[in-house]
């Protein structure tokens, strides 16, 4: 290097310590011929099994023999020793040999001599997955497609409550399915849910977004948010002048909202009575200050004595069985007790109703036996005769014997008045 360049490097350093440049990460790149626009980078070539073919390995077979194993629960080894004939004949057209395990209950796929297709052992491990995963072996084994890809998503450490995340793997699948279906029908895969694994099988795109729609779920957003922005996004797709434009516009964000919960009973109704309470004072005169002090005063709660013990666990479900000895019950007996309790209180309710019913058709007593039996005070004949709607003579001999002592005293009291027949014998 010439003096005048160190010289120039030298102020082109001190200057650029004055002012920092934006570094150019594309300097040193430049555009490669083979690298095109008509190319597609996701296109799975087939593999060639011809010897003189140019995907043929060089030594014509692999160095290192590869194998992978599996273990699948109890509950698959009957059907997995049924179809397992199907699965040998499959992988053995592939050159890859394979071994089922009764005794450690496990799976295992292996290459041979004869194995050509280095990747080909993967597809078979993911063969032996999805059969320990509850997959059916006509749909596992097609898997070992070149264009067919599987992934088995983990949802069991999503949800730390064990009743949430049934509810959201249940929310999954939907009402008979239909969820589940719909979200198969948009992104062209296979979805199966089984325990704590959701496995998918199809392209790399749809796996991709099933995976998406699996995880929001967990993370409760439901899946019905994201099949809408899958049905706009292939609505979109068809759309040759949308192609390469931005999707963002047409898409719905499904964000949380902050809904307004209806307030409890207790707190509109001491709203109301701090409402009535500043209307009275503002009727009587007080000011506005006194009223508002007074509805303050009037609504304000009562505080809560500070203890550092928090408050008492509330009895579970199994707590209250085992009090009450039905835990110790078969699931039979259960449902029979719940049914002869069941039983008994629809019997009660239903003679209750009887009864009211049978009350709307009585009699309601005469005004004048009320009269009577709420005025009798001459013993408990006299009473019984009125409630009967009798005529109570004793009484009337005393109201007669009473009109007599007064004619006699002078009042002016007349028995005539009370004695059909008396006053025409007068005249007479």
């Amino acid at each position: 290097m010439s003096d005048e360049e160190q010289i120039g490097g030298g102020g082109a350093a001190s200057s650029s310590s004055s002012t920092p440049q934006k570094k150019n990460h594309n300097k040193y790149r430049r555009d490669k011929p083979w690298d095109t626009d008509d190319i597609d980078h996701w296109k799975v070539e087939p593999w060639s099994t011809d010897a003189a073919g140019s995907d043929s390995l060089p030594g014509g077979q692999l160095l290192e023999e590869s194998s992978f194993a599996t273990l699948f629960p109890k509950y698959r080894e009957k059907y997995l020793r049924e179809v397992w004939p199907v699965v040998t004949r499959a992988l053995d057209r592939y050159k890859i040999g394979c071994e089922l395990n009764l005794i450690e209950g496990s799976m295992t796929v292996m290459t041979t001599r004869k194995t050509s297709d280095p990747y080909i052992i993967l597809k078979a491990r993911d063969v032996i997955k999805l059969l320990a995963r509850s997959i059916p072996v006509a749909q596992a084994l097609k898997v070992l497609n070149d264009e067919m890809n599987c992934d088995i998503i983990k949802i069991a450490g999503l949800v730390r409550n064990k009743d949430r995340f049934v509810k959201r793997r249940q929310r999954l699948i939907g009402p008979d399915g239909a969820t589940l279906k719909a979200l198969e029908l948009l992104t062209g895969c296979y979805v199966l849910v089984q325990g704590s694994t959701v496995s998918v099988m199809g392209t790399h795109k749809g796996i991709k977004e099933a995976r998406r729609v699996v995880l929001d779920c967990m993370k409760n957003i439901h899946p019905v948010y994201n099949i809408k922005r899958l049905m706009i996004m292939k609505e979109l797709a068809k759309d040759p002048k949308l192609a390469t434009e931005d999707w963002s516009r047409f898409l719905p964000e499904f964000g949380k909202k902050n809904v307004q919960r209806r307030k409890p009973h207790q707190v509109t109704k001491e709203a109301a009575a701090r409402a009535r309470l500043a209307d009275s004072a503002a009727a009587v005169g007080l000011g506005s200050a006194d009223a508002a002090a007074r509805s303050q005063a009037g609504g304000k709660a009562k505080k809560k004595a500070y203890t550092p013990f928090p408050p008492a666990q509330a009895p579970s479900k199994v707590d209250l069985q085992l009090d009450s000895g039905e835990y110790f019950l078969n699931e039979q007996s259960r449902k029979n007790k719940k049914l002869a309790e069941k039983k008994t209180l629809s019997s009660i309710r239903s003679k209750e109703r009887r009864e009211a019913h049978e009350r709307e058709y009585e009699a309601p007593p005469s005004s004048r036996v009320a009269r009577v039996a709420k005025e009798g005070k001459d013993g408990q004949e006299g009473s019984t005769a009125a409630a009967a709607g009798g005529i109570d003579v004793e009484r009337l001999k005393a109201k007669f014997s009473k009109v007599g002592g007064k004619r006699k005293a002078g009042t002016g009291g007349d028995v005539s008045d009370y004695i059909s027949g008396v006053k025409d014998k007068k005249k007479k």
